[in-house]
């Protein structure tokens, strides 16, 4: 088989070995003020993370909450000009390691024991981040920014709790 029969695409984007780790939880308390980090959050089915002032504006969405990789935010650290770089500066939600967060695109995944996730496209960086990480920022993160999913089961969620792809969902 052709790596580039179809047959073989799928299942390559269907295997998804890697484990993950939820490193950090972040919560944005209002319109652009700095994120809160924290140990514990509730998810909630149709609106995101308790406690998140965007879980409220769009219910229902494909954009309840976000996530990073953490191996990414020194790549864009370096790529704008910074030694080093807090993950909350990149307003995402839930910072991962060890599991490559563009592959759950179109995958359900479990953090925890409870909560599944459906990723449902990329985050793309916004023009904000030339304000946050200086000229350059919206470029250094492009291809960089995360996942957005939407909430399938909700409950509670915890840093390090554990990240398992559960399949595609097309």
């Amino acid at each position: 088989m052709a790596t580039d029969d179809p047959r073989t695409v799928h299942a390559l984007r269907a295997s998804i070995p890697q484990r993950g780790l939820v490193e950090q939880i972040l919560l944005s308390p209002a319109r652009k003020q700095p994120l809160n980090s924290v140990d514990t959050a509730t998810v909630r089915v149709g609106t995101g993370l308790v406690g998140d002032h965007h879980s409220e504006r769009r219910p229902g969405g494909k954009r309840q909450v976000t996530l990073i990789q953490s191996e990414h935010v020194p790549v864009i650290a370096s790529l704008s000009g910074h030694p080093d770089l807090a993950a909350s500066l990149l307003r995402r939600n839930i910072v991962l390691s060890g599991i490559p967060v563009n592959a759950l695109r179109g995958v359900r995944f479990r953090i925890g024991p409870d909560v599944v996730l459906e990723g449902t496209g990329p985050c793309d960086p916004c023009s904000r981040m030339e304000q946050l990480l200086g000229p350059g920022g919206y470029n250094a993160m492009r291809g960089m920014g995360g996942l957005t999913a939407r909430v399938v089961d909700g409950g509670e969620i915890s840093v390090g709790d554990g990240v398992v792809a559960l399949g595609l969902t097309d």
